[in-house]
């Protein structure tokens, strides 16, 4: 004899039922659809800035990027050198991002200084070689992203550009095991004392083995310039081979 629904939870008894019911999820939503910067109320704001066309670009992403990052110095960017860098370790594939600043452009690379030795990046690019950049330059509504492969720099090419920091930052280079717990800011203080003491009177100072550079060498360069609508340009370098660049137009 068949039974209806609602005959069958009839005959179960109470803790059964409750058993068997899963309440529905709730959520309240601390933010939804920002639209900061906008003038139309409830509604995101457009980007009507810029255009880019596969006519405005140079065959090589080095030399665009560089081209772009001279018109956002010109424009008063705000440190247009900040970029974010994204590593994932293996074989978790857990990714993580920071931001940083780039300090070398060339014709191999984007180049970031940072520890190597103890840093949560300096143990993700140990397993995986591999990174990602993002440059954002709101006042020009402009994006740039690089992928590619790492390589460290070696010591006498990162010793040139550790030279031009102040002694400050370059004893702080020494002192601080970046990432790793401290039981509290004396604790640093301390090793920064210690490490002027063993630098005391030394105007050169040597660049530490775990610091230095690291080159991103691109694989994949894409240029975005904001539009109306959501319908941003997209242009993408895709390398072919040692100086051979695919250029190509993606949807938004």
């Amino acid at each position: 004899m068949l039974h209806s629904a609602k005959q069958v939870l009839s005959t179960e008894t109470p803790d059964s039922q409750a058993s068997t019911v899963t309440p529905a999820p709730t959520s309240t939503k601390r933010i939804f659809a920002p639209t900061g910067g906008s003038t139309d109320p409830g509604h995101a704001a457009q980007y009507a800035r810029g255009t880019l066309s596969v006519s405005d670009l140079s065959p090589s992403p080095t030399t665009q990027f560089h081209t772009w990052f001279q018109e956002a110095l010109d424009a008063k960017v705000y440190q247009p050198e900040t970029v974010t860098f994204a590593t994932a370790s293996l074989p978790s594939g857990k990714v993580s991002a920071r931001m940083v600043f780039m300090k070398e452009l060339d014709d191999r690379g984007f180049v970031i200084y940072s520890n190597w030795g103890t840093s949560r990046k300096a143990a993700d690019v140990a397993s995986n070689p591999y990174a990602a950049l993002t440059f954002w330059w709101r006042e020009l509504e402009r994006q740039v992203r690089v992928e590619g492969p790492v390589e460290r720099l070696s010591s006498e090419e990162s010793q040139v550009y550790y030279d031009t920091r102040i002694r400050g930052s370059r004893i702080g280079a020494w002192a601080s095991p970046q990432s790793k717990a401290l039981e509290g800011r004396e604790e640093l203080e301390q090793r920064v004392q210690d490490v002027e003491k063993r630098f005391e009177g030394e105007e050169k100072i040597p660049v530490p083995e775990f610091w230095g550079g690291l080159r991103v060498i691109p694989e994949v360069v894409e240029f975005w310039q904001g539009r109306e609508s959501r319908l941003h340009d997209r242009l993408r370098y895709t390398k072919k081979g040692d100086s051979e660049w695919k250029i190509e137009r993606l949807s938004p």
